[in-house]
Formats: structure tokens, C-alpha cells, sequence
């Protein structure tokens, strides 16, 4: 399946993206993926322990194995971008006008706050780097002055009121804040640095995929290879402690070094880990993001994903392997890691690094979080732009300039991201439960998507398949599919407890937003072009060959969550 190249304009003479990479760009575009271990890595040894390290390779086994279930449905789409979830959501349109939309926004929800998160660690490095907040010990000069100056002061608080008084203003000041509901929000310095960030990332990506694939490979050169050397050095120098391993068991609570057992406690504080976990080994299914941009979409398509997939396998295993090696426990457990700061001195350390590589490898961190922010809106902005040309999101979304780039959606998830970032600024309680809410969309996707594949497989059979995956993989994407809504309805309260309502509330908001563009934009009737790829016209909607299941399906998924979140609890 070969696709014209240079396809710029539509039949009503509208722009359209351009076929301007192969997979090899695709490639390097999802190439941000691999660093977002660095967003979770200490949050997830925080909540489950020892067994962290395992989590981080049984979730991406887990993602390699489904993503072939999402490299067949995306060969079926020549034409189409914005990812998996926009492949997916055209086999669930036979049996639900409103499931198919679900998967898309969902997607987009998921993915999009990467500009948040990524931005506002982002900016707390380079707080760290220009204004660092000075540390103390017992013996420090300013410490015992102020012991001197205040009699019976115990050393601890003089540390903390010394500290106090030498902080940076800047890292205090914040023009406004406030607490809504389960987070707070600041208009702080994190806040206006992490948006110029934001506003760099846009300014790349309005020149079109090709300018963003190349500037990606330069940056994921940079990034990926001192990941790499991180995560082996320490192997080859002896610096693995294989004792930091064992014992195998969960924390008996979250963010404290004592051990717990394999009681349903800990089991919910392991599938919380295998939940948020999830949100970064599964996201290099953004590499098939670009169909419609490929110039030849039949054989770029599974090598993008396959070739992505592989990197983010040696990445995601070997990164958290080393760290808990060297760091042990409690050097995971400490707050410059669970927070993300003190990650690029971690790194330093672990190749003995001295304070020109220190600084050397914060700039790296600070590229790593840049190249993340870069995929997630080309990905996310794209999802945005195919939900509107095919009739699921608002018209406006549809619009693309002349170097092929859709900057409506790029804006709007650059002002979305800009609110969330306000929260994400605030404290690191309000981080992960951004976190938290975005993935479960993701979980919901993934659960959609995965079924697509057999779905279309019952209702497409007939249609060509560049790539066509075992049916066995197939069998066990579908299996996953249940194992993922377990890992959100018993894990998303181990980030907050309001996490799993919170995002199943988020996932509703589609109805709206869809009924606007489906009933009055649109007078009822889906676009005839939305179909052309699968050779169908809407009255062709109304055969439902898998019958039943494909509603079975969404009710068995739905209890699973509901029983996984009655029955693990902390």
C-alpha cells in the first residue's frame, strides 16, 4: 500500500499535512519518549520499593506486545494521522457514535499534559542551575553563628531557618496561588519559565513535521546516547550493588524504607506502580502518529513503531536497573529523586562525574524533558487535527499552515497546557495527580484500542494489510486490555484518591464536545471522507458483524475497574 507523496491540499482545495518523512523521522520524532522515565522513575520506587525495577520491565514487555496490534490497525489508514487511538476508534463506530470519539479525546488528554509536566521540571532545573538554594550542615559557619545568636536552638532548625533566609527570592515568589479542590495552582517563576519552554516548542513545531524530525535527531542524539552510557557504565564498573534488589516485597507504606509484604496493601502499591508506569513504557505508539505524513505509509508504518519500540525496550529496562542498583532504596526514596532534581546529579555520580559533568548532565536533563514535550504536542496536536477532519472534535481544530503543521490544535493544547501547568507549579501533590488523571485516559485508550484489533479484524477482514500481526498477539493485546483497567481501578488511588473519578469525569467531557460538533456542526451526518481508507460509506456502518461483543466487552471492562478498585485497597 504506496501513497502519493506531496499531498498538500484536499478535494475542497483545503491544506492538508504533508508526506514529508519516512519512519526513520518518525523515529527521532518519538524518540522524547525514552526520557520520560526520568518523569516517574523515584515516584514509582517511592510507592512500590524493590520491586520498581521489575515494574519498569513487565510494563514494557507489556507495551512491545500491544503495539503490534496497533502497527496492523494503523496500515489500514493511509491517509489518516493523530495515532493510534484515531485507527482504533473507526472500528468502534459501528457499535457506539460516542465510544469511537471516546478513544480519540482520551488519547489527547493523555499525551497533551507531557507539556505540563515535562515543562514545569523543566524549569525547576533551570531555577536549580541559576538560583540554587544553598545547603547547610551542622557545621556550616552561618549555622553555628545563628546557634550562637539564639540560645537552645536545636541544629536542625537552625538549618532550616539558615536555609530559609539564603534562598533565592525568586524561588518563593509567585504572582498568585490558590487551592482548587484536590490541587492547588501558582503563577510562579516555575509557572513563566516552564511557558517560554512551551512557546520554543511551538515555534519549532510551526515549521512542519520535517523541521521537527530533524531538530528532534539532533536533540535525541544528545539525550539518548549519555542515557545510554548512564545506564551502563555502572554495570561494566562494578558499581551495581545487587543487595539494593532484595527483599522482593512492596513498601508497607508509600515514600517510607520499610519493608512490607505481598498482602493486598502491597499489591495495590505494585499496581499503582504498574499504572503510572504504563503512561511512559506504552507511549512509543506516538511513532505510527504520522501515517499520513509518511511517504510510503505501507512500509514505514511498522518499522517506525517496531524501531521505536525496541529503543524505548532498552531504555526503560536498563535505565531503572541501574539507578536502583547504585541508589539502593533509600537513595531512590529521597526527595531530589521522587521530585526529579536531583536526577541529573544522580546520573553525575554514577559515571563520576565531577561538577563540570554535573552541570553538563542538567543540561541534558533539561534537553530530555524538551525532547518529550516536542513528541507529545506533534503527537497530541495531531490527534486534535484528525478528531476534527473526521467529525469527532470542533471544526477549527481541522486548519493546517503552509508548512503543513496544524497550529489550531498546536494553540490549543498550548493554552490547555498552560492551565495545567499553573497546577503542576504548585506542589508535587498536584503533579502526579495530573499525572494520575491523564493516565487514566490513556488506560481507557489503550483498553479501545486493543479491542480494535480484533474488531476490525470481524468487520475488515477483507481490507488489505501492509503488516498483518499473529493472531495469538492479537488474542493477548486483548487479554492486556483487562490487565490495564485492573492497573487503573486499583492503582490510580495509590497517586490520589480522587485520581480514578477525576479522570473517568475528564473522559465524559467528550460527550458535549462531540454532540457540538456532531449534531450542530455537522447536522448528524459523519464526513463521507472519513471512511475512504476502509473503502465505506456511512450506510456500510449499519453491518455489525462481531454482534454483541464489542458491548460485552465495554461492560466487562467497566467491572473490572470497579472491582479492582472495591477490592485493592491501602
Amino acid at each position: 500500500m504506496t501513497a502519493t507523496t506531496d499531498v498538500n491540499t484536499s478535494a475542497n482545495g483545503e491544506s492538508q499535512l504533508l508526506r514529508h518523512i519516512d519512519w526513520r523521522g518518525a523515529f527521532w520524532v518519538a524518540s522524547g519518549v525514552p526520557p520520560l522515565v526520568l518523569f516517574s522513575i523515584g515516584g514509582i520506587a517511592g510507592t512500590t520499593g524493590t520491586p520498581a525495577f521489575l515494574i519498569w520491565t513487565a510494563s514494557m514487555i507489556m507495551g512491545f506486545i500491544q503495539s503490534f496490534t496497533y502497527a496492523e490497525i494503523a496500515g489500514l489508514f493511509p491517509n489518516k494521522s493523530g495515532g493510534s487511538s484515531v485507527y482504533g476508534a473507526t472500528a468502534w463506530l459501528r457499535y457506539s457514535k460516542f465510544i469511537a470519539p471516546l478513544s480519540v479525546w482520551c488519547n489527547w488528554f493523555a499525551w497533551s499534559p507531557v507539556l505540563s509536566l515535562g515543562c514545569s521540571i523543566a524549569a525547576g532545573y533551570i531555577l536549580n542551575a541559576l538560583f540554587p538554594i544553598p545547603v547547610f550542615t551542622e557545621s556550616s559557619a552561618e549555622v553555628v553563628a545563628y546557634i550562637a545568636g539564639h540560645a537552645g536552638t536545636a541544629p536542625a532548625d537552625a538549618i532550616t531557618a539558615v536555609t530559609a533566609a539564603a534562598t533565592p527570592a525568586i524561588r518563593n515568589w509567585t504572582l498568585f496561588s490558590h487551592t482548587l479542590g484536590p490541587v492547588g495552582f501558582s503563577f510562579n517563576a516555575v509557572f513563566f519559565i516552564g511557558a517560554i519552554l512551551m512557546l520554543i516548542t511551538f515555534a519549532i513545531q510551526h515549521r512542519g513535521i520535517l523541521g521537527t524530525a530533524n531538530t528532534q535527531k539532533v536533540i535525541g542524539l544528545i539525550v539518548i546516547i549519555p542515557m545510554l552510557v548512564v545506564g551502563i557504565v555502572p554495570i561494566v564498573t562494578g558499581q551495581i550493588n545487587w543487595a539494593n534488589y532484595s527483599p522482593l516485597v512492596p513498601l508497607a507504606t508509600a515514600y517510607a524504607p520499610a519493608p512490607g509484604s505481598w498482602n493486598v496493601a502491597g499489591w495495590t502499591l505494585v499496581l499503582g506502580g504498574m499504572f503510572i508506569a504504563a503512561w511512559s513504557t506504552y507511549g512509543f505508539e506516538t511513532a505510527v502518529c504520522y501515517t499520513s505524513e509518511f511517504k510510503d505509509p505501507g512500509r514505514d508504518t511498522f518499522k517506525a513503531i517496531f524501531y521505536s519500540g525496541l529503543l524505548c525496550m532498552l531504555l526503560f529496562i536498563l535505565v531503572p536497573f541501574t539507578f536502583q542498583g547504585v541508589l539502593g532504596l533509600n537513595g531512590m526514596l529521597a526527595t531530589p529523586i521522587v521530585d526529579g532534581s536531583g536526577v541529573a546529579a544522580a546520573m553525575a555520580g554514577m559515571v563520576h562525574g565531577g561538577a563540570i559533568i554535573s552541570q553538563l548532565l542538567v543540561m541534558l536533563m533539561i534537553l530530555a524533558l524538551i525532547l518529550a514535550i516536542m513528541t507529545a504536542m506533534a503527537g497530541s496536536s495531531r490527534t486534535l487535527y484528525q478528531g476534527s477532519v473526521d467529525g469527532w472534535l470542533p471544526k477549527y481544530l481541522s486548519h493546517v499552515n503552509s508548512h503543513g503543521a496544524p497550529t489550531r490544535a498546536m494553540w490549543t493544547d498550548l493554552c490547555f497546557n498552560l492551565i495545567l501547568l499553573a497546577i503542576a507549579a504548585a506542589d508535587a501533590t498536584s503533579f502526579f495527580f495530573i499525572l494520575a488523571v491523564s493516565n487514566c485516559g490513556y488506560i481507557i485508550f489503550n483498553f479501545l484500542n486493543l479491542n480494535a484489533g480484533w474488531i476490525h479484524r470481524i468487520d475488515n477482514g477483507h481490507i488489505d494489510r501492509p503488516w498483518k500481526a499473529p493472531t495469538f498477539v492479537i488474542a493477548i493485546g486483548a487479554i492486556f486490555a483487562y490487565v490495564n483497567a485492573m492497573f487503573m481501578g486499583a492503582g490510580a488511588k495509590v497517586w490520589n484518591p480522587l485520581a480514578l473519578w477525576a479522570g473517568l469525569f475528564t473522559a465524559a467531557l467528550i460527550i458535549p464536545v462531540f454532540c457540538y460538533r456532531h449534531y450542530i456542526q455537522d447536522g448528524g451526518k459523519f464526513p463521507e471522507h472519513m471512511l475512504d481508507d476502509l473503502g465505506l460509506h456511512s450506510a456500510d456502518l449499519q453491518q455489525k458483524k462481531a454482534g454483541i461483543l464489542p458491548y460485552l466487552t465495554l461492560v466487562a471492562g467497566l467491572a473490572v475497574v470497579l472491582l479492582a478498585n472495591w477490592y485493592f485497597v491501602l
